[in-house]
């Protein structure tokens, strides 16, 4: 099994698309890129945790391969708004691919340029090494006990 971990706008949405996925074994929310190892989605919302809500993926290499998982990322979100999708605003609400390897970031490198030379060099989707994940298992709690 492998990860890969994306951010693509709120991430609740993407997760539900990325779980239907044949060889996705496992999604998680989560948050990643920020100053600190924890966080809650309160402190993630003042915009000065720079963290981006993820998506984390477990994943079977030998039924989907870590390129066509980054080709369905283009194709479920707008790769050339910059901190936003939809009605979500903020610097958590960014594009971004964050790599575990450098194998992960290769893959990530070409992924992002054919889709920049597609759109017209429009992409902002930023690629960066996984840096402080933590899952929104609190806010997940608290959101199915709402619901």
């Amino acid at each position: 099994m492998e990860i890969a971990i994306l951010a693509s706008g709120c991430f609740w949405g993407p997760e539900i698309k990325f779980s239907k996925l044949n060889g996705i074994i496992k999604t998680e929310v989560g948050y990643c890129g920020g100053n600190n190892a924890q966080t809650t989605y309160k402190e993630v919302c003042t915009d000065k945790t720079n963290h981006a809500e993820v998506v984390k993926l477990e994943f079977d290499p030998k039924i989907i391969s870590y390129e066509q998982i980054l080709e369905y990322f283009f194709k479920i979100h707008d790769s050339t708004t910059l901190n936003s999708q939809g009605p979500n605003f903020g610097t958590q609400y960014r594009s971004e691919i964050f790599y575990l390897n450098s194998n992960q970031k290769d893959i990530a490198e070409k992924i992002i340029e054919k889709e920049n030379k597609k759109l017209s060099g429009k992409v902002v989707t930023k690629l960066s090494i996984v840096k402080n994940y933590c899952t929104a298992e609190e806010y997940h709690q608290k959101y199915l006990e709402k619901k």
